[in-house]
């Protein structure tokens, strides 16, 4: 298992720096070498706590969840089995942080189908979230209207397909007619019965205040990164193009929206009319805070979880 995530690491990193090298082309490697130099390092830090705020505040999301569907489990380890699952965030819509499942079935002998759904509900709710600053943005900016409109309605209507039992029950039925699915019909409804509880109205709304906190530490490094470097916008633009981005990335299922999230960034900034150097140091460093800074959260969280646990099993159903 941890082979395997260390090569997909590897592979997105090669990946990374043929993106970064690219853009680099694109730019003018120099100038973008010179504007990271002139960066304030020293906020460095800054923007390091503001994601690993982020990650906290997404962490009281998981915790409330397995406490929703009643899982006992301690906030230590159900923090070290949460960090854990930001090693995926280099898999497609982060859903290798189905890892997580995993972990508190090794941890709790917990049922995988009861727990997988949280991490459904993780992602709603973040998209949710995201997609409400993009469309303030969208109708502040006039750009991209119809696209975080289309999201919208799309995870809306999962959330309204969720909630209605017997449109979800008559799927089911179909899903017997399916000699591999039917196996599984057991696991689906008790996966199906997590998720209903989980995106029922009040714990959806409360979720997605918690997301849209969560995502502003990160929406808030941006907007310093860019005006370090004498970007000139304000705090519901840099908000609005770092969550346009991150949508963006998700929605092609890239691993970390690799290419899609960095392309969009940069491009919106070269829009406004600042130099292709400007906009290309400006996504690198807001990629190495977050995502990358995930990742390393995530190897870290990994080993002291192996330390305190034995070797991960991803064979366990």
């Amino acid at each position: 298992m941890i082979e395997k995530v260390k090569k997909n690491i590897l592979l997105s990193i090669a990946a990374t720096g043929a993106i970064y090298l690219g853009l680099s082309i694109y730019a003018d490697y120099a100038k973008v070498i010179g504007a990271l130099e002139k960066f304030s390092w020293a906020l460095f830090p800054v923007l390091l706590l503001l994601s690993f705020s982020n990650y906290l505040a997404r962490f009281s999301k998981w915790h409330y969840y397995l406490k929703l569907l009643k899982i006992e489990i301690s906030v230590l380890d159900s923090m070290m089995v949460f960090m854990s699952g930001l090693i995926m965030s280099v898999t497609p819509g982060k859903m290798g942080e189905l890892l997580k499942s995993y972990l508190v079935k090794q941890i709790k002998g917990v049922s995988i189908s009861r727990t997988a759904p949280i991490i459904f509900a993780e992602r709603i709710t973040d998209f949710l979230s995201l997609v409400l600053i993009s469309i303030l943005g969208s109708f502040s900016y006039h750009i991209g209207e119809v696209v975080s409109i289309s999201i919208a309605v799309f995870f809306t209507f999962l959330v309204i397909l969720v909630g209605k039992r017997h449109w979800m029950f008559s799927i089911f039925k179909l899903f017997e007619k399916s000699k591999f699915l039917k196996k599984h019909i057991e696991n689906i409804h008790r996966g199906y019965e997590s998720a209903f509880e989980m995106l029922s109205i009040i714990p959806l709304l409360k979720m997605i205040a918690i997301s849209l906190i969560s995502w502003f530490f990160e929406c808030f490094g941006y907007y310093i990164i860019l005006r370090n470097f004498k970007i000139d916008v304000n705090l519901l633009w840099a908000s609005f193009n770092y969550a346009f981005g991150t949508i963006v990335g998700a929605v092609t299922m890239l691993p970390g929206g690799l290419g899609a999230t960095e392309f969009s960034l940069t491009s919106m900034v070269v829009n406004l009319g600042y130099d292709k150097n400007l906009a290309v140091a400006s996504t690198f460093l807001i990629r190495i805070v977050t995502l990358w800074f995930a990742v390393f959260v995530g190897i870290i969280s990994v080993i002291l979880y192996q330390k305190r646990f034995g070797k991960i099993n991803t064979e366990q159903q």
